[in-house]
């Protein structure tokens, strides 16, 4: 067991955060319904793991009274990612390096889909799910990909559970996830700013602070935000390893999920999984702000189009043809 000055330290600084003068309604609200559950635990005789007061459960309730992501100084999100890091090893003996690395100056991330070389093979899909930590039970994809007939432009009437040998003939592919959008609705949706968009054009969720209304999810029209329904299930061999807080790390149940171009490899210089995976090449990704880059150069040359772009989302994510 900890010691008392330990844990008399902890919760002090606890309250402080608390009762601090930059803590709004909510927070204190959600500070002092923590204590309360707090100090019906500390009645119960308890010892070595199960005590209050060992080091998981001070970790827990740390990590409970910390602040919006937006809100952190640099050193609150050092210390947020060394909890998750110590909390990941007690649990369940895991080794994991997080990330809290910020947008990368003058880069604008961009995406662009080649519908005439795209061949439905959803290597895109898997590679999505293996790098994001993303639950295997539930099958939960970030990715879908819609085989279309030709002469067909309504995604809708495609084929989106598509369990056959591909290409099909007389049939075109069309992957849909996040577009991170510049004027993105499930952003004004949010009901406690869970979610908000980067200065590289990555929108993002802290976990911590979404409480899974699925607001986002109903005004997303690209179907582009996943509810968490469980405790995310990952096969220890299969976890990646190098995470981002506002990315892949694990996500709590009751939580919204989405594609964040890989937000744990594109910050630092990476192409996102899904485009390094592709067989085709169809798949492209770069910096907009850079008139040498792929991504400018597709914009630039090809025939491009944006799906839906009458409902002034403004998504940086676009389809081509070659």
């Amino acid at each position: 067991m900890m010691s008392s000055k330990y844990i008399q330290e902890e919760f002090s600084d606890i309250i402080d955060d608390i009762f601090d003068k930059k803590t709004g309604r909510r927070s204190f609200l959600k500070g002092m319904a923590g204590l309360a559950a707090a100090g019906s635990s500390l009645t119960l005789a308890g010892c070595s793991n199960n005590s209050p007061f060992s080091e998981e459960n001070i970790l827990r309730l740390k990590e409970y009274f910390k602040g919006n992501f937006t809100l952190m100084s640099q050193e609150d999100k050092n210390a947020t990612i060394k909890r998750l890091e110590r909390l990941a090893k007690i649990k369940d003996g895991l080794d994991l390096k997080i990330s809290s690395k910020g947008p990368i100056p003058n880069v604008l991330f961009g995406f662009a889909l080649n519908v005439s070389r795209c061949e439905g093979f959803m290597d895109c899909v898997q590679a999505c799910v293996d790098e994001n930590n993303i639950d295997r039970k539930t099958k939960t994809q970030c990715i879908r990909v819609f085989e279309i007939e030709h002469g067909e432009m309504n995604v809708q009437s495609g084929n989106g559970k598509y369990f056959h040998e591909v290409p099909v003939d007389n049939h075109f592919y069309m992957g849909v996830q996040c577009f991170q959008c510049e004027n993105a609705p499930c952003i004004k949706a949010c009901p406690t700013k869970a979610t908000w968009r980067e200065d590289d054009g990555i929108v993002v969720v802290d976990y911590n602070w979404c409480i899974g209304c699925r607001y986002c999810q109903a005004a997303c029209p690209y179907w582009g935000r996943r509810f968490n329904w469980n405790d995310p299930y990952i096969p220890a061999e299969e976890l990646t390893r190098k995470q981002h807080y506002l990315g892949n790390r694990i996500r709590p149940k009751g939580t919204m999920e989405k594609c964040t171009f890989c937000i744990q490899r594109t910050r630092t210089g990476r192409l996102p999984a899904c485009v390094e995976i592709c067989p085709t090449g169809s798949r492209v990704f770069g910096n907009l702000l850079d008139p040498k880059s792929e991504i400018r150069f597709v914009l630039e040359n090809k025939k491009v189009f944006r799906m839906k772009e009458d409902l002034g989302t403004d998504p940086k994510f676009w389809y081509f043809v070659d």
